[in-house]
């Protein structure tokens, strides 16, 4: 235990020294850094691909889910993806150093609020081994240093791509410390990061329910947490049915183990008078099991619902299912039992949008989309560090921006106070 104190003691220090580098590093400087990553990825991608081959096995022998084994899953296409986000967030603008407000006061003195990095960001995640990339390049373009603490299933992915992320540091002449990965599966690792109050200004925990609640429980430093995803789709009744049947296939289907997954279905009573259970039905032939009540527990192939399974993270082939009175029903349902993440509404009559809109307060909600958009590549930002379902600082998809606290500049011309 003094060994691993004493390891992440030392990381921690080095983040810091790093920080305080990477606070006046010119934005060429990261931008070079994260090409060269991106390079190094794709040059590197069968050693990444042949690491990976030994966490799925570890995985495999830990009994992880299939949705949880598609997480960890690396192939040439999700590397590709992983070069396109370490490119992509290298071409934004740098967030560091701009102007968010500007005025001068009757006093004459001018005020700006400039973003600063916020300094040393820790992020712990589970099984998704290319959040190695995503959260480096996040917090490397926002002038952070990020020290890295990934699953123990992810261990040798995530070795391989850090890697290639110290080469890209190299290659721009920044210090190696900039981007640590913990380079041990103990579990006192995590704990050690979570109290260390002196190097880290802030942790991101990124996985389930359990690591989560982990983080929020013992944490001594900050914490952008990233709560479950129970995203519901409701359909309404002016919903137009071709778009609820290719919508809500999409938000439950297309990739069931990620957080953007619908996980309850809630249909308004009229649509369900109008249309009748073709949406279950659809579901159904898809091989989605669908735990049911009410009225729609009486259409075949579905299974009772329990109690329990509204309000539930599946992230499998699963999705439980409720009828309900109209869009009132379905906020009154989703404020029961959502985690503030991601919900959808398919209509088309704009008033009953709005309604949702305003009396919702997940961190993202959705009209006619699939909540498999929920996701910081989607929304434009190159990559995400997670999903943030709290209120403060940071909310939804965190990106370079989102990473970074602002100070003020005040100017005057011998002005005092009288």
């Amino acid at each position: 235990m003094t060994e691993i104190k004493d390891m992440m003691h030392e990381i921690g220090a080095n983040a810091r020294a790093a920080a305080a580098i990477l606070a006046a590093t010119p934005a060429p400087a990261k931008r070079k850094a994260l090409e060269a990553a991106a390079d190094g990825v794709w040059t590197q991608r069968d050693h990444i691909i042949a690491e990976n081959v030994k966490d799925m096995a570890f995985g495999a022998n830990k009994g992880l889910s299939p949705a949880m084994m598609d997480r960890l899953m690396l192939d040439e296409d999700r590397i590709k993806g992983m070069v396109d986000g370490l490119r992509a967030v290298a071409a934004q603008d740098d967030p560091v150093g701009e102007v968010t407000e500007e005025w001068t006061q009757p006093s004459g003195l001018h005020i700006q609020r400039v973003r600063t990095p916020i300094g040393v960001i820790g992020v712990i995640y589970e099984s998704r081994p290319n959040v190695t990339a995503d959260a480096g390049a996040l917090c490397l373009k926002s002038g952070n240093a990020v020290i890295l603490r990934g699953g123990s299933e992810s261990f040798h992915s995530a070795t391989a791509i850090n890697a290639c992320l110290q080469e890209g540091l190299r290659a721009a002449g920044l210090p190696e410390a900039a981007i640590q990965l913990v380079p041990t599966r103990d579990r006192e690792a995590v704990s050690a990061m979570l109290q260390a109050v002196d190097h880290i200004d802030v942790i991101v925990p990124r996985g389930g329910k359990g690591l989560v609640g982990l983080v929020q429980k013992e944490a001594r430093v900050p914490v952008f947490a990233h709560l479950e995803g129970i995203c519901h789709v409701y359909v309404d009744g002016s919903a137009d049915l071709e778009k609820a049947r290719a919508v809500l296939l999409n938000a439950k289907t297309r990739r069931t183990g990620i957080c953007g997954s619908a996980e309850t279905v809630l249909i308004d009573q009229a649509f369900f008078d109008a249309q009748g259970a073709g949406l279950v039905n659809d579901l159904i032939a898809a091989g989605v099991e669908v735990r049911a009540d009410g009225p729609l527990a009486k259409v075949e192939g579905t299974i009772p619902a329990k109690p329990d399974d509204f309000g539930r993270e599946f992230l499998d082939m699963i999705i439980a299912a409720r009828v309900v009175d109209g869009v009132g029903g379905a906020i009154a349902h989703i404020q029961e039992h959502g985690s503030n993440h991601t919900d959808a509404i398919i209509c088309e009559d704009d008033a009953v949008a709005q309604t949702f809109f305003t009396q919702l307060d997940s961190a993202i909600l959705m009209r006619n989309a699939s909540t498999q958009f929920a996701d910081g590549g989607e929304f434009g930002m190159g990559a995400e560090i997670g999903i943030a379902t709290g209120k403060l600082h940071a909310r939804g998809p965190v990106g370079a921006t989102q990473l970074t606290s602002f100070k003020y500049l005040v100017t005057g011309d011998g002005t005092i106070r009288s």
